[in-house]
């Protein structure tokens, strides 16, 4: 079956990584292609018979972005299996990522006026102010405390997911870190019973039996996981007729190791006859790729 893949997103937040982790799994790939040439290169990879395609695409495509979220909606009329992914990471992640590879933004030449430079923070206000409208309406992984392995692992699963009405994702973070800005729907279980003043179960995650059997013992928690997924059977309906292809919803506490993490494990085996179903938890190492 012919897939194929469009990365786009904020400059700095992972978009390299992402295009590469497709290479390695078979995809043809190809960055920074004019949008102009998007239906031409769709139409030659269909004759040459290539099953499994990626582009990049993104603000270095001068006066041409505006077109973008239009030219997708074309495809996807006539038929084209398009996956969009939208990269984001917070100006303080991308500030320092850029100070880290000590690389231009994109837009600096082209905002310059009258041999003045402009800040990085003008060019990520500007670029964000482009790109709102294709955000807005695709997958957004937030890449702000993402390591690249989780970043690699995320698309994986990603474009393996089947295409359905939703993706339902369930993704569990750390408030300490800040809201995730993927979320759709977020839940706050910090009012719950801490396995981190345990100091047995410190080390361990929400992921292993010990923790799981702690918590479990609580009232408060299966209730609270059972509110979470009566909100979710009662909603996602109206959310599927919304047309949207994606829902994340997120739960958090306060270090994203535990109980964040359990509750998230608990949604997943109740919601495992949606498909496709993927389960993120941001503040845990990622799996080992194939």
């Amino acid at each position: 079956m012919f897939k194929i893949v469009l990365i786009t997103g904020i400059s700095g937040s992972g978009k390299s990584v992402a295009l590469r982790l497709l290479e390695d799994a078979g995809y043809t790939c190809v960055d920074n292609l004019p949008v102009r040439f998007l239906h031409e290169f769709i139409a030659s990879t269909r004759e040459s018979k290539l099953e499994r395609v990626a582009v990049a695409i993104d603000v270095r495509s001068p006066g041409e972005l505006a077109e973008l979220p239009d030219v997708i909606t074309g495809l996807r009329a006539m038929g084209t299996a398009f996956r969009v992914i939208f990269l984001d990471a917070n100006d303080h992640t991308l500030k320092q990522r850029y100070s880290e590879s000590r690389r231009r933004h994109p837009l600096t030449d082209r905002l310059q006026q009258g041999g003045k430079s402009p800040s990085l923070q003008e060019c990520i206000d500007t670029e964000r102010e482009l790109l709102a409208p294709l955000r807005e309406q695709e997958h957004v992984i937030d890449t702000s405390d993402l390591t690249p392995g989780q970043l690699r692992a995320w698309v994986r699963d990603l474009v393996q997911a089947d295409r359905a009405p939703v993706v339902l994702t369930f993704e569990s973070f750390a408030y300490k870190r800040g809201v995730p800005g993927d979320a759709d729907l977020v839940f706050d279980v910090r009012c719950l019973p801490n396995p981190h003043y345990d100091s047995t179960l410190r080390p361990m995650t929400g992921r292993d039996a010990p923790v799981a059997e702690w918590l479990a013992q609580f009232g408060s928690v299966e209730t609270m996981i059972e509110d979470i997924a009566g909100f979710i059977r009662r909603w996602l309906p109206l959310y599927m007729q919304d047309t949207r292809n994606y829902l994340t919803v997120a739960v958090g506490c306060t270090g994203g190791k535990h109980r964040s993490v359990y509750v998230i494990e608990q949604l997943a085996q109740r919601f495992a006859d949606h498909s496709p179903l993927l389960v993120r938890h941001r503040n845990q190492p990622p799996p080992d790729l194939p």
